[in-house]
């Protein structure tokens, strides 16, 4: 990389790991020169072809790679392919983006001698820190280990990749609802009220709660007021009246809501003009529970939908399903096994269980589906349960949603103290990105539900371990 360029820009070397997450990450550095070190390439190779959930990244990120450099030679390849005029907008990038090698490094220019490839990302990022002085070079990786590597070893600049990152910290996740200290109305100067059919639409200053966004839930201390927004302008909010007993009322294939959480989901899984439904919260709070109960409720005593698709990520060791007998739906069925459980406590007190689950399974006509399996479809009239939804990339959970066809709701639940996965947080897992790019979409809502009602084990356990 040149030294003649602008003191006041950087040098952002990239480590694998960016590129999984962000398979155009390149792109989003403007004005600053981007570095990919040869290791990463050959790590991007090796995915790839894996059964990883992240080969389909690494595989778009190499293709976005070779559409930059592919007219470019050997030499520019080292010295910079200039980024200009691949964006749009203030963000578009006007940087240098360069392949380093390092594996021609001298092992005197070395400060880790073993051979393993966060060793040598670092090293490399070692030598273009000595070679571009006085410009700054900083390490992007989302690995905390290889940062603490990095820093110990004298690289002056480390950071994670923020660029996508809408919270800084998951308390800040938006949880669906608000409540009051208090009683609601005292905090109300002056309100209109008006009645549409059955229900009551109050219009009340927004300085009340100017943070609010569309289908957030409102409710406070007395546990007799809850409403919902349903729309708002720069000085007012209009917030539906639901009641507090009403919504703890409310009931879906014989299930009762258990606590407030519970309601206000319900209520949004019932809404037929909520499309998108986002339920996040620890093991045992039931959003498996009231996602399949709310939608046997609409598919069955409603008719509203035509059929329910349940899905969900597949661990790494089953990308692959092939290995497991019989049809999709078999092969899907142990890793959807919290649906058939549910299904079993939905039905436990008929006189014959199984015979219960067989015909609602076929009623209902629930699918089980893998997520690999959901690109290129155009899912119709349905209600697609997207379970354990928190192991999944923002681009991952894109391409299901784009699958959503007219007349389809989604409903994702996700509990982000269960990643499984290698390459994701909760700062930056798709759910969290999901949650707050969605909450002002009128067509979605969100529900953080808290309380665990499985059992008190399972509540001791969530409080203690």
């Amino acid at each position: 990389m040149a030294k003649t360029k602008a003191v006041n820009t950087k040098i952002y070397v990239l480590d694998t790991n960016i590129l999984l997450h962000e398979p155009f990450a390149f792109l989003s550095f403007k004005e600053n020169d981007v570095v990919v070190p040869m290791t990463v390439l050959e790590e991007l190779d090796y995915i790839k072809d894996s059964k990883k959930d992240v080969a389909r990244d690494a595989r778009i990120s190499i293709r976005a790679m070779e559409d930059v450099l592919h007219d470019a030679t050997p030499d520019q390849l080292t010295a910079g392919v200039s980024l200009k005029g691949l964006g749009s907008g203030e963000a578009a990038p006007i940087g240098h983006f360069s392949i380093f090698s390092d594996h021609g490094m001298p092992k005197a220019q070395q400060v880790f001698t073993s051979n393993e490839n966060d060793n040598r990302i670092i090293n490399a990022a070692l030598h273009i820190q000595q070679r571009a002085t006085p410009r700054q070079v900083v390490l992007v990786t989302k690995d905390i280990n290889m940062r603490l590597k990095a820093k110990g070893a004298g690289l002056a600049h480390v950071e994670d990749y923020r660029t996508d990152q809408l919270i800084s910290d998951i308390k800040y996740l938006s949880r669906g609802y608000h409540k009051f200290e208090g009683n609601f109305w005292d905090k109300v100067k002056s309100v209109e009220s008006r009645t549409e059919g059955r229900e009551t639409v109050h219009s009340i200053d927004r300085k009340v709660f100017p943070e609010a966004y569309i289908n957030e839930f409102l409710i406070d201390d007395s546990k007799q007021f809850a409403a919902i927004v349903e729309g708002m302008t720069e000085s007012t909010l209009e917030i539906l009246d639901l009641g507090y007993e009403r919504l703890m009322s409310g009931k879906a294939w014989g299930i009762h809501p258990k606590n407030i959480g519970q309601a206000m989901a319900l209520h949004a899984l019932l809404d037929p003009y909520i499309d998108l439904i986002i339920m996040t919260g620890p093991a045992g709070c039931g959003k498996t529970l009231l996602a399949l109960a709310a939608a046997l409720e609409m598919v069955v005593e409603r008719k509203m939908y035509d059929k329910i698709i349940v899905t969900r990520n597949t661990p790494e060791i089953a990308e692959s399903i092939g290995f497991l007998p019989g049809t999709e739906e078999e092969k899907m069925a142990p890793w959807l096994a919290a649906i058939t459980d549910s299904l079993e406590v939905l039905h436990k007190n008929d006189e014959n269980v199984k015979g219960s689950m067989s015909y609602i399974m076929e009623k209902a006509n629930i699918q089980f589906k893998s997520v690999n399996f959901m690109r290129g479809r155009s899912i119709q009239n349905a209600i697609v349960i997207l379970d354990e939804s928190q192991n999944l990339t923002a681009s991952q959970l894109k391409t299901i949603i784009t699958r959503c066809g007219e007349g389809t709701k989604l409903i994702c639940t996700g509990n982000l103290a269960q990643i499984d996965s290698n390459y994701l947080s909760p700062v930056t897992s798709g759910l969290t990105y999901l949650v707050e790019k969605f909450k002002n979409f009128t067509g979605s809502a969100t529900i953080n539900l808290d309380g665990v009602v499985r059992s008190r084990l399972a509540e001791f356990a969530e409080e203690h371990l």
